[in-house]
């Protein structure tokens, strides 16, 4: 079989692949984008089907904290191509956006759709190519890439390759993961792929389940016992056990934990405006004759699934002591056992090490293969952290393709001024 000599390759039409595609084709270079669905962004589309979140307004200094762990590494892409850069970037887009009264920055209009058609015809304006249905099957014997396409097997020799072939959430939308054993097979460092942002699992007795699933936690806060994670907002119940926003930003706290300690306890406060003293004093007068469901709305304004999470968690002698109730419904004590599933996350934990790359995201052992997006070894909540690092580490691939070239090229200007 023949091997093509081609442009500058970008295997994954994500954020981060499309990204590194504009950096790459602005510096006046040929660049062919390779995806094996059939469509673009669809991960894109999907999550931006409620509201598109760009980014997030607050400090750079704060920003970058919520990529825990990795906050250094993230911090040097973020460094070039940050909150500010995203805004700026959908706005040459004609893309005008807004902040919204939780600091989320969202485009005018919310939808996804408009952003991702305005840049796809920004890249075809630059001479980039796209090309579906082409699921990258890793390197020959002679280090060719592979693609499986519908016109059979297709062999290329870019001068240079951006992988940025997602995660492990979602697959139907074309993160299967599938890159892993490829690059394990060449010896490269991959953290195993765990769930984030995602739901967690509880043992509900069969009533509350029936009764309250689907139902929506509001005003409530969230403590975290063995960090110092404490945070007020809303998640919802599920046939499961847990999920939403509040859970998704503690998500990487609650499966350490279940790793470790094979549960995790949350500690909810249902009542996060009444100060503990006033809870006590309307509680004293105690339940008498009354059902604990009719003494809870009464006397602490609870009802609905607030009451009754609180009648599914808590021991029946709790619920004859009113300090020790008032204690507890500012600190309820909900235990979950594990997260739901990889495909089911919004996105993925762990991936290939960042060690095994160069500060430019190039591959150690691989000199021209460059790597972005979800599938590196960073993790960060929703609220436009996720976003924002997969686009600036598109930009940080793009510009160490850009680097790596004209060192290349200067190597043989070199070599042949010596001759």
């Amino acid at each position: 079989m023949s091997v093509s000599h081609a442009p500058i390759a970008v295997v994954g039409a994500g954020p981060a692949g499309l990204m590194a595609a504009e950096t790459i084709a602005r510096a006046g270079l040929h660049v062919d984008v390779y995806d094996a669905m059939p469509s673009p962004g669809r991960k894109l589309l999907i999550a931006g089907r409620g509201g598109l979140n760009l980014t997030h307004s607050e400090p750079p200094e704060t920003f970058v904290t919520r990529y825990g762990a990795r906050q250094r590494d993230v911090g040097r892409w973020l460094a070039r191509f940050g909150p500010a850069e995203v805004r700026a970037w959908a706005e040459g887009l004609g893309i005008e956006t807004f902040v919204g009264s939780s600091g989320r920055v969202f485009p005018v209009g919310m939808k996804a759709a408009s952003l991702l058609r305005a840049w796809l015809r920004r890249l075809e304006m630059l001479g980039v190519r796209l090309y579906p249905r082409h699921r990258w099957l890793g390197w020959d014997v002679e280090d060719a890439l592979r693609f499986e396409t519908p016109q059979g097997e297709l062999r290329l020799r870019p001068p240079a390759l951006v992988l940025a072939l997602g995660g492990g959430s979602r697959p139907e939308l074309g993160s299967d993961a599938a890159w892993v054993e490829i690059l394990r097979a060449r010896g490269i460092a991959v953290a195993p792929l765990k769930p984030a942002n995602c739901g967690f699992e509880a043992a509900w007795n069969e009533a509350f389940r029936r009764k309250f699933a689907g139902a929506p936690l509001k005003t409530v806060a969230l403590r975290l016992p063995w960090t110092g994670f404490h945070r007020r907002g809303e998640c919802v119940v599920t046939e499961y056990g847990l999920e939403g926003s509040l859970i998704y930003a503690a998500s990487a706290h609650i499966r350490e934990r279940i790793e470790v300690q094979g549960q995790a306890v949350l500690h909810f406060d249902l009542l996060p405006d009444t100060p503990p003293e006033k809870l006590r004093a309307r509680l004293a007068s105690g339940r008498g004759k009354r059902s604990f469901s009719e003494y809870l709305r009464r006397r602490a304004g609870l009802r609905g699934v607030k009451a009754g999470l609180a009648r599914e968690v808590l021991p029946v002698e709790m619920r004859q002591d009113p300090t020790g109730l008032a204690a507890a419904l500012k600190s309820l004590p909900v235990t979950v056992l594990r997260p739901r599933p990889l495909a089911e996350a919004i996105s993925t934990a762990g991936g290939l090490r960042l060690e095994a790359l160069t500060e430019t995201l190039m591959l150690r052992e691989m000199p021209g293969v460059f790597c972005a997006g979800e599938m590196l070894d960073w993790e960060a909540p929703t609220g436009g952290y996720l976003l924002t690092a997969c686009l600036a580490s598109g930009v940080a691939a793009g510009e160490g393709v850009l680097q790596w070239l004209e060192r290349g090229v200067l190597a043989l200007g070199a070599l042949g001024g010596n001759s």
